[in-house]
């Protein structure tokens, strides 16, 4: 199957930008959980989670920056799942300026499901999954 990729555009803000004039670390890992966290609610996945009792918790991020980002910079950041494994997934991200298409960073999350009361990992539901892929 298909990864079903999701995209968002926005534009940088001011609280967004270091004390190098550009964009800080820590907005990446912020759009990127709000990325996966839209990306989740576009395909009907959460509400899937939550009848199901799950959760979802990152395990690691990984980020590769290749140029700055400048606040009032619009950019684009598309999202997919990558990989499933029983109780994770690998979610990735690309980051572009929208002027000019440059890519400015590249990452990636592992994302684990728990079972919400217990806090411990469960086998992801394939109808769960399914939701991130095209058929």
């Amino acid at each position: 199957m298909k990864p079903n990729r999701f995209v968002w555009t926005f534009t940088v803000s001011r609280e967004s930008i270091d004390v190098n004039d550009h964009v800080n670390n820590v907005a990446y890992v912020r759009w990127m959980q709000e990325v996966a966290i839209r990306h989740t609610r576009s395909v009907g996945a959460d509400v899937l989670s939550a009848a199901a009792g799950l959760t979802w918790v990152v395990r690691s991020h990984a980020i590769e920056y290749r140029m700055p980002a400048e606040e009032h910079d619009e950019i684009q950041v598309s999202t997919w799942v990558d990989t499933v494994e029983r109780v994770s997934s690998v979610r990735r991200y690309e980051f572009h300026r929208t002027k000019d298409q440059v890519l400015l960073a590249s990452g990636q999350t592992q994302w684990v499901c728990l079972n919400r009361e217990t806090g411990r990992p469960v086998a992801i539901p394939d109808r769960l999954m399914k939701r991130y892929f095209e058929s």
